[in-house]
């Protein structure tokens, strides 16, 4: 049984390059979080892949064998892995609580914010520079 590997919404970029990495697949990963999302195969790219499909889901079928399936059309393709690269700073910074910023340091910047709101607060800022 087919066990799915990625899927993406929307277009999908691809190219091919010579190397090991051979064939690249770029877009917006489906479901949520919807990130922008890279997949690389070790494996040549199939000579009539087109530069653009849409809505891939990407299944591996047997070891070393992964099908690309897009809506209108699939490729099988033999490769020895599959890299999945993934931007996750949204949901990253999503999980982490922002750090509390210390009293004195909230003084100093309100403090600097109104100096500067005026001309004679800017001299004394230029001053306070030297």
């Amino acid at each position: 049984m087919p066990e799915r590997v990625f899927a993406f919404s929307g277009p999908v970029q691809c190219r091919r390059e010579a190397g090991p990495l051979g064939l690249t697949l770029s877009g917006v990963a489906a479901g949520a979080p919807a990130e922008q999302a890279v997949l690389a195969f070790s494996a040549p790219a199939p000579r009539e892949f087109p530069d653009e499909i849409a809505d891939a889901v990407i299944e591996r079928t047997d070891p070393g064998r992964y099908r690309i399936a897009s809506r209108t059309r699939e490729w099988l393709i033999d490769a020895a892995a599959v890299h999945v690269h993934r931007a996750v700073a949204t949901p990253f910074y999503a999980a982490l609580p922002p750090r509390p910023v210390p009293p004195a340091r909230r003084v100093l910047w309100r403090a600097a914010l109104a100096l500067a709101a005026s001309r004679a607060g800017l001299s004394v800022l230029r001053a306070l520079r030297r």
